[in-house]
Order: structure tokens, then C-alpha cells, then sequence
């Protein structure tokens, strides 16, 4: 059964930074695209980046591009989100997840409970 464990979220100011780590287990990691998504009160899940199986292709939408970098370490099943540069919109409940391939990507996994993170003055 595969297991996703978010955490590193927190309350910042603006302009301020967090590192999100999601520790995967029960699946052959390196064999998967990852990817976290955000949800914020009230609105749907939403796609904010995602990372192919060795890393080498990455993309972000676009309101966080130039802020936030994902990354990977296979040896250690776990996927990053660096965020830098944060704003009161970026406020939400971040989820990782994964799928067989970056192209199109979806969560095909059971979601994990995922990392609040609040960015108010």
C-alpha cells in the first residue's frame, strides 16, 4: 500500500521561504513522475508542480514559477518543494502524489494529509 507523508509546512510573512518534503513508501519511487498540489479554503485541488522519475524534466503552473523548485531524492523516496518568495494566495493544504509519467499527469494514489501552509502578515 502506497504511503505519502507531507510535512515542513508553518505560517510565514510574505517574502518568506519553506522547504516541503513528502516521504513516500510502498512503491518503486524512482519508477514515478511526482507532483504536489495545493487546496485553499473553499476552492478545488490544484496542480502546482511536478518532477519526472529522474528528475530531469520539471514544470510548475504559472503563478509559482520563479518562486517554487521541485526536486527529488530517489535514494530516499522523497520529493521537495522549495518555496520562496511567498505570497497570502499561496495559503493552502499541500498534497504530494504521483503517476507513471509526467506527461498529463495525475494523482493516482490515495492522498496523504497533507502540510498546511498559512502566509499572512
Amino acid at each position: 500500500q502506497v504511503q505519502l507523508v507531507e510535512s515542513g509546512g508553518g505560517s510565514v510573512q510574505p517574502g518568506g521561504s519553506l522547504r516541503l518534503s513528502c516521504a513516500a513508501s510502498g512503491l518503486r519511487f524512482s519508477s514515478y513522475a511526482m507532483s504536489w498540489y495545493r487546496q485553499a479554503p473553499g476552492k478545488e485541488r490544484e496542480l502546482v508542480a511536478a518532477i519526472s522519475s529522474a528528475g530531469g524534466v520539471r514544470d510548475y503552473r504559472d503563478s509559482v514559477r520563479g518562486r517554487f523548485t521541485i526536486s527529488r531524492d530517489n535514494a530516499k523516496s522523497t520529493v521537495y518543494l522549495q518555496m520562496n518568495s511567498l505570497k497570502p494566495e499561496d495559503t493552502a493544504v499541500y498534497y504530494c502524489n504521483g503517476d507513471r509519467t509526467i506527461r498529463g499527469i495525475t494523482p493516482v494514489f490515495s492522498w496523504g494529509q497533507g502540510t498546511q501552509v498559512t502566509v499572512s502578515s
